[in-house]
């Protein structure tokens, strides 16, 4: 079987009807392949599409289409607003996903959270105009609050005892300008980098949750090998991120003190050279840890001492 090919056993039920998905889903074998929910547009969306290439999925993506298929995979990307991916990826009609953890909070449903993917992160918070001076959440209980996180919203202040008090207005973007306006008191809102909220004389009066992208599937999706398969590929573009390879070259006598220092995954990669007191070595160490050891290697007499990125890997035994 190719690359290309599904999985033994593994294909979606007659039941779900995907002749909405492509005038040709048939022609296709859309039932032999995962449904991959990708944001469409967005802050997460460039983020996505370098990820895929990284975890190996090509595919064609025409023009106005909103699915796309991986040539060397059985699998089909289906771009979707990233705030519609945690129900899509719930109620079973797409298999795996890439979306925020706000997202998932805010549509409350029950989803399988796999790795986290390092980007996309901010903190979903609670501002207001500066002058007003609020110090806290206690202060806005009654007031005019617009979000596009109403469930989170009315949630928070539940918790601070104001929910029949406070009005809150759903707006769909450009929440930013509601207090500027004078349709809002307060807006609940992300922040990144803090740049939108200082131009608009907002501060943040509280944080109700901080959040990144995920990677999210169905307990009950019908291609469980190619789910675990991509969230493989996933954690390890992540970990290589997190690793670099160090290599250096050190005497036979100060090998054992310097292996306790770059003990790698399981063990360091130790070869022989042509002089016989000295050996290369070879490990894995935390990209933030990688000056801090090339220092203590150097202090006890290694040589040659260089770091390589990592673009893809495999860390862990399952």
């Amino acid at each position: 079987m190719s690359e290309a090919g599904t999985p033994s056993g593994e294909r979606r039920p007659s039941s779900q009807n995907l002749s909405g998905l492509h005038p040709d889903a048939a022609t296709f074998e859309l039932r032999d392949k995962l449904l991959f929910a990708v944001p469409k547009k967005g802050r997460l969306n460039e983020q996505c599409l370098e990820l895929l290439e990284r975890i190996g999925l090509k595919y064609r993506r025409k023009p106005r289409l909103d699915i796309a298929f991986c040539t060397n995979l059985p699998v089909a990307l289906v771009f979707l607003p990233a705030a519609d991916i945690p129900r899509y990826v719930a109620n079973s009609h797409v298999d795996l996903g890439i979306t925020g953890e706000d997202m998932i909070a805010e549509k409350d449903v029950d989803l399988e959270v796999g790795a986290k993917l390092g980007f996309g992160k901010c903190k979903l918070c609670l501002q207001a105009p500066v002058s007003k001076e609020y110090k806290g959440g206690e202060d806005l209980v009654g007031a005019k609050i617009s979000t596009s996180f109403p469930n989170l919203t009315r949630k928070y202040f539940k918790e601070k005892g104001g929910v029949t008090e406070t009005k809150v207005t759903y707006l769909s973007g450009s929440v930013e300008v509601a207090c500027g306006l004078g349709l809002a008191d307060a807006i609940v809102d992300l922040v990144e980098s803090g740049d939108t909220m200082v131009a608009h004389n907002l501060c943040v009066v509280d944080t109700l949750m901080q959040t990144e992208a995920v990677l999210v599937s169905n307990a009950k999706t019908s291609f469980p090998k190619m789910v675990k398969k991509l969230n493989r590929r996933v954690q390890g573009v992540i970990a290589a991120k997190q690793y670099k390879m160090l290599t250096y070259n050190i005497k036979k006598s100060c090998l054992e003190e310097a292996s306790a220092l770059t003990p790698g995954q399981t063990a360091p990669t130790v070869t022989a050279l042509v002089d016989p007191e000295w050996v290369a070595v070879q490990a894995m160490v935390k990209s933030a840890q990688t000056h801090e050891m090339m220092d203590k290697l150097a202090e006890l007499g290694a040589v040659a001492i260089l770091t390589t990125d990592i673009s893809n890997t495999r860390l862990f035994v399952e």
